[in-house]
């Protein structure tokens, strides 16, 4: 246990982190702000400290979260030329389905969530529009490298992607990422004829 009064460097991250291990042990119905703070092994008002209450916390996690993703994403056009192109979006598309989906559906389920991640998404904070423009990127490089037909339209590929790890992630367990990836694969290969 912290010192109290004593700053927790990375404390934001810290209890993140600890509430998806007991997101992913316990499930959504057990996520609390003093399970969070237990896990964390941290002062029991400490999440009261820095955010407004547990739905903002939920918030904070699942932008916080997109924005790791978006990140990854972001890298994405400067691997053109290597690997496989279907590999390269099966990757960007396991980096978000790695969202436990318990944390999705508290964010969707809670409207002060729900409201506070939609607001940051309009204010352009990073999120799904973000990984799709990053895909459509990547793209629009590997057809100027020829391993994409130059007939392909990128950006309703990269929607029909971002659209799929949307209702993947929205419809999906923690368990079912295995076979979320495969469907991932499939869709790439049928959307994008390499060359």
């Amino acid at each position: 246990m912290s010192p109290r009064g004593v700053a927790i460097e990375g404390l934001r991250e810290r209890l993140f982190a600890a509430a998806e291990r007991v997101l992913a042990r316990d499930g959504a119905a057990a996520l609390t702000s003093r399970a969070v703070t237990e896990e964390a092994e941290c002062a029991k008002g400490v999440l009261h400290t820095h955010f407004a209450g547990l739905d903002e916390f939920v918030a904070e996690l699942v932008l916080y979260r997109f924005r790791t993703a978006a990140a990854l994403s972001e890298n994405l056009p400067s691997r053109a030329g290597t690997g496989s192109v279907g590999e390269n979006l099966a990757d960007v598309a396991a980096t978000v389905l790695s969202l436990d989906p318990g944390l999705v559906g508290l964010a969707v389920t809670r409207p002060l969530a729900a409201r506070r991640v939609r607001e940051a998404w309009q204010a352009g904070a990073p999120g799904f529009t973000a990984i799709q423009e990053a895909v459509s990127g990547y793209l629009r490089a590997e057809q100027e490298l020829g391993r994409v037909a130059k007939s392909l339209d990128v950006e309703p590929v990269a929607l029909a992607l971002v659209g799929t790890l949307h209702h993947l992630l929205m419809t999906g367990s923690a368990d079912a990422a295995p076979g979320s990836r495969a469907q991932v694969e499939r869709l790439v290969h049928a959307l994008v004829r390499t060359v």
